[in-house]
């Protein structure tokens, strides 16, 4: 196994990284002990809130997300 690459990304990057990593998890979905199976999207559109893919790395627990032109 190889050691850890050296971060290349910019300050502006980095902080944005940690501010995401600092927001709380989402608390569990209040369902019913009979409630029917459904897909996390389903869930989300409850809360208002809506998924987001984006291509990226995770390091350490840490999502970077890719730029357009890495690979």
């Amino acid at each position: 196994m190889t050691g850890p690459d050296t971060d290349s990304r910019t300050l502006r990057s980095r902080n944005r990284d940690e501010v995401i990593a600092a927001e709380p998890p989402l608390a569990p979905p209040d369902l019913p002990a009979d409630a029917e199976p459904a897909t996390m999207e389903t869930h989300l559109a409850r809360l208002g809130r809506r998924p987001l893919a984006a291509p990226g790395i995770v390091e350490n627990g840490l999502a970077r997300p890719l730029k357009a032109n890495e690979e």
